[in-house]
């Protein structure tokens, strides 16, 4: 289907670091720079260990992401079913000898970070689609053994995933495999299908929800119901957020924060506290900052000439934009609390990790934006 080129193949040092997307990594930056102080306030103004661990694992990400983009985007091509299958293989080991907390058994202790490889998995799948469609002949692509396939690489790290349990990374990693497929040329009329379907079958899945998942539900439609136990957070981050006011109280002056009336402050509530400190303008800049990322990761994905290219910064740039939508209609009391983290934003290296992960294989696409893939 394409023609093999050697333009951009061979780029030295300094046309790669020409070529990088300085206004996406200068927003990278800004919203790693948001984090770490945020992260700081977290814990009451000090360097303690939750700051530390962030800043390090910042640090040592950003650098790794650099080292990403300078590898050919063909080098991801031909590595994505590797690491698609290699995480399949992770999901299966967390699940025999993997860490429990809390009765999940989601992670592996690898001593510099205790990995989570369901998060991993959010850039895996992505990676394994934009490949399969690549490939796809396009007579072919909605035969039912194409869908089947597609559907088979979404939904088995989906079940590996669910019995950890962990719902809400599970519904990440349908989303963004679904788009991939939309975007793979899918007929609209099939997701339409699927939707009603998932409608009608909503009360028989709900069954099968582990408790403390339907109390989630439960909480979401009426907190007020036990503002003491399971609606606490969610109430508690209103409350944060609506005291932030226009301008906010200032950076380290958070009082529910400093009160500990926010259990979750440094993780999928980081938001709240950042709300609190910076109130509403603070909020609108750092979504701006967030549209910015989105919108520059789309338009890289507009002139790269190969399909994987183009499939993976679509899939990625919707992966980003669904995080930020199901964390903040979390902590705002519009969705159920599902543990979603804030991309960059909430404390957690596995999270940091794949998204860091997926902005240096955009950068990748950008500096080699010209090559093409057969």
């Amino acid at each position: 289907m394409f023609q093999y080129t050697r333009i951009n193949s061979d780029l030295n040092f300094f046309q790669k670091l020409k070529n990088l997307d300085y206004v996406l990594l200068v927003c990278i930056i800004l919203l790693s720079i948001t984090s770490a102080l945020v992260m700081y306030s977290t814990d009451g103004g000090e360097f303690l260990y939750h700051t530390k661990s962030h800043a390090t694992k910042l640090l040592v990400f950003f650098i790794m992401m650099l080292m990403i983009s300078f590898f050919n985007i063909k080098f991801w091509h031909h590595l994505s079913y590797f690491f698609y299958f290699t995480t399949i293989l992770l999901l299966i080991y967390v699940s025999i000898f993997g860490i429990k907390v809390s009765g999940s058994q989601r992670w592996i202790d690898l001593y510099y970070i205790v990995l989570q490889p369901s998060e991993l998995m959010k850039i895996a799948v992505i990676l394994c689609l934009a490949k399969y469609y690549h490939r796809v002949n396009v007579e072919k692509i909605n035969s039912f053994i194409s869908i089947f396939l597609a559907l088979t690489l979404i939904f088995t790290p989906v079940i590996l995933v669910l019995a950890q349990p962990d719902l809400g990374t599970s519904i990440l990693i349908v989303s963004s495999g679904l788009i991939i497929l939309w975007l793979g040329g899918v007929k609209i009329k099939y997701f339409f299908v699927s939707f009603v379907t998932f409608l009608i079958s909503l009360p028989f899945v709900i069954s099968f929800l582990q408790p403390y998942q339907k109390l989630r539900i439960l909480t979401f439609l009426n907190p007020d119901r036990d503002p003491l136990g399971a609606g606490y957070q969610i109430i508690q981050s209103k409350i944060a957020i609506g005291s932030g006011g226009f301008f906010g109280k200032g950076f380290l002056q958070g009082t529910q924060s400093y009160l500990d009336f926010l259990p979750e402050k440094h993780t999928d509530f980081i938001f709240t506290l950042f709300s609190e400190e910076f109130g509403f303008i603070g909020s609108i800049l750092l979504l701006f900052l967030y549209t910015i990322i989105i919108i520059r990761i789309v338009s890289i994905g507009t002139f790269v000439k190969s399909i994987f290219a183009k499939l993976f910064c679509f899939g990625f740039a919707f992966a980003i934009f669904v995080y930020i939508t199901v964390n903040l209609s979390m902590v705002l009391g519009l969705l159920p609390i599902v543990g979603s983290p804030l991309p960059i934003m909430s404390y957690g290296g596995s999270s940091m990790l794949a998204t860091m992960i997926g902005f240096g294989i955009v950068m990748s696409a950008k500096i080699h934006s010209n090559q093409t893939i057969i």
